[in-house]
């Protein structure tokens, strides 16, 4: 697919719904590339990243977000996306996160994981995404994104399988070999891992990796960084929207884990549905 077309075909649609996740070779444009990749480089270069991670339990946001950037936020409403994500989740969805890191050579690993909001883990009823943009592509050399298909209706907790660190599963998928600015779109509840590789041997160019995630509306969903609101709020103050997807910085799509789960904690005893039985 070039970063042209803008729409999947029914068959992209219907492997998506059965495996999980969808591979855009080359969908973002080159010059779009490599501003996304300079502003990637300030990103961890001057500190910002850091700092983020530092703060990420702090309320107020942080003195510069992914959305700030420039392209980063624009990505976030990027047109053709737009398009593709109305054909997987219909037309009303709702932004959730953005995250932007450089993996250079040595980088670490992540263990396998899904990344699917939801307290408690209960059902896959309304679709989540998550959107990985691989600016430099992948090439095997610094780490692999790798998949287990159709585990997006497995309800278990989001590290259910992280005791297996990123040991080779069954019918796994390691993708290892995309061109640069391909896009893959995943499930959010698919199980999936980084697993990287040793140090390589000579100047190994960095894997750049920006992950925005996506949510059907319909439900309220948790949000995962305090300064939600804020970074919401900022979002409308630049207009990413771009006057067209409405619903995608509303704050009523969302609420505050942070406020309400000790309250659930203290209702999640026994049987839930036992509370529904005269």
């Amino acid at each position: 697919m070039c970063a042209q077309s803008f729409s999947l075909t029914k068959q992209q649609v219907l492997d998506f719904k059965k495996e999980g996740y969808l591979i855009l070779p080359s969908f973002l444009p080159e010059n779009l590339v490599n501003s996304l990749k300079a502003e990637v480089d300030r990103w961890v270069d001057q500190g910002f990243r850091q700092k983020s991670i530092a703060g990420c339990k702090e309320k107020h946001p942080p003195e510069l977000m992914e959305l700030e950037l420039g392209e980063h936020g624009w990505l976030i409403s990027y047109p053709p996306l737009m398009t593709i994500l109305e054909q997987l989740m219909g037309t009303s969805f709702a932004f959730h996160h953005l995250h932007s890191d450089r993996h250079d050579s040595g980088c670490t690993h992540k263990n396998w994981h899904h990344d699917y909001e939801q307290y408690p883990q209960s059902n896959r009823s309304h679709a989540m995404v998550h959107v990985f943009h691989y600016l430099n592509g992948l090439d095997g050399a610094i780490a692999d994104l790798v998949v287990v298909p159709r585990t997006q209706y497995e309800v278990m907790d989001k590290r259910a399988l992280d005791c297996f660190g990123v040991d080779t599963l069954p019918h796994e998928i390691a993708i290892n070999n995309l061109p640069a600015g391909t896009t893959v779109i995943a499930h959010s509840a698919i199980f999936h891992a980084r697993r990287a590789k040793p140090f390589s041997v000579g100047k190994v160019p960095p894997r750049y990796f920006i992950d925005c995630s996506y949510c059907q509306v319909g439900v309220r969903w948790p949000q995962v960084k305090p300064y939600w609101r804020g970074m919401l709020a900022k979002a409308r103050e630049l207009k990413l929207d771009r006057g067209t997807w409405k619903d995608l910085f509303d704050e009523k799509h969302f609420y505050d884990p942070f406020e309400i789960l000790p309250q659930f904690d203290q209702i999640n005893q026994g049987s839930l549905i036992e509370k529904l039985i005269a």
